[in-house]
This record gives C-alpha cells, sequence and structure tokens, in this order.
C-alpha cells in the first residue's frame, strides 16, 4: 500500500527528540508569537524514553484562539518562567541530536526567534526533520486529506489505530502529549514501511 512512499521513515536514526510546542497565536505583523509550552520527548533505540514539559512566561499575550486550544489562560503563563531562564536546560537536550517536528515550518521558526531575542545560542544539532511534510507523497498516493502542509497529527493517528493521548485531556493539545503523539506516529510509520509485502 505505496509503503516505498514511507522510506524516508526507514533511514531515520533510531535515537532522536520530538519538539513540539504551544503558542501564544499565529505569526502576525508584530513578528512570530512566543512559546507557552515546549514539550520534548526522547526517543532511544526506537522507543519513547522519556518527556518533559517546559512552561514558559510569554511576553506577549495569548490570544483567544489559541488559549482554546491548549486551554492556558495568559494570567496562568504569566506564573511560568520566562524563556532565557530555563533555555540551558532545552539547549541541553537538543544538543547534537535530530530533532523531529510534525509541522516543523511552523515550530523551528519560533524557536530561533526566541533564541534570537534574548541573545540565546542554538547548541549543535544534527538537523531538523518534518515528519507532516515527510509523509505527504504517501498521504496523496493514498488519498488521505492533508494540506500543503501534509496529513494532520490527528489524521496519522486515527488512520493508524494509534491512541490517542489528547482524549485524556478533553481533546486540548499539550506540547508535551503532542511530541510523545508525533513519536508515536513515526515509529509506526516506520514499522509499516519495513513490513514486509
Amino acid at each position: 500500500m505505496c509503503r516505498e512512499l514511507q522510506w524516508i521513515f526507514t533511514q531515520l536514526p533510531d535515537d532522536y527528540i520530538v519538539l513540539d510546542t504551544e503558542t501564544t497565536g499565529l505569526r502576525d505583523k508584530s513578528g512570530q508569537p512566543d512559546i507557552v509550552t515546549l514539550g520534548l520527548t526522547v526517543v532511544r533505540h526506537r522507543a519513547i524514553a522519556a518527556s518533559v514539559e517546559f512552561k514558559i512566561r510569554p511576553e506577549k499575550p495569548i490570544a483567544a484562539q489559541a488559549r482554546s486550544i491548549h486551554g492556558i489562560a495568559h494570567e496562568q503563563a504569566s506564573a511560568f518562567q520566562p524563556f532565557d531562564a530555563q533555555w540551558d536546560q532545552i539547549a541541553e537536550h537538543l544538543k547534537d541530536q535530530l530533532i523531529i517536528i510534525h509541522n516543523a515550518s511552523f515550530d523551528w521558526p519560533i524557536l530561533l526567534d526566541q533564541v534570537s531575542r534574548y541573545d540565546l545560542r542554538m547548541p549543535p544539532i544534527q538537523g531538523v526533520f518534518c515528519s507532516q511534510k515527510a509523509a505527504i507523497p504517501w498521504a496523496q498516493a493514498m488519498s488521505i486529506a492533508c494540506t500543503q502542509r501534509g496529513p494532520s497529527l490527528d489524521t496519522l493517528t486515527e488512520i493508524f489505530g494509534i491512541e490517542n493521548l489528547r482524549v485524556k485531556e478533553g481533546g486540548l493539545h499539550g506540547a508535551e502529549i503532542d511530541s510523545r503523539q508525533t513519536a508515536r506516529v513515526v515509529e509506526t510509520m516506520r514499522r509499516s514501511a519495513s513490513a514486509p509485502f
């Protein structure tokens, strides 16, 4: 079933980091939004080894639409630690790793913007892999609904019959939960592509 179009997933290393963010909203005339939560899932030997979420105090207000997605109010986020106070811990996780992001064209520029804004340094990494874009050829061949960014995390979760971790949170998005969900989808696609015909 077009497994050859999932080939790129078989080329991923056995160890990597999955990153996800929840933000104050979308990019607008003032620039990139702020990160409110940043989730990291550590994959070792193709299995989830650990996951962590950093709660970050934003400088920009949280838009109503963003709050409806992740459920975090600006008043609540004002008690979080600022980005620069937590960067060393975040950077240590990213150092020398391949970073996988579902919709990297959204999350990665936001992270780079905050690193630059606080005059911080990005650690050396192996690269960034967008699992959403990588799934486009397979999704299109399978007539699976997807935007120009690719199939959504929810769509892939449903198609592969993976437990949806958001259900336990009432459907709310969470950076740590979504990073774990992405890791599950990536490894399922890897196994699917490697399965004998």
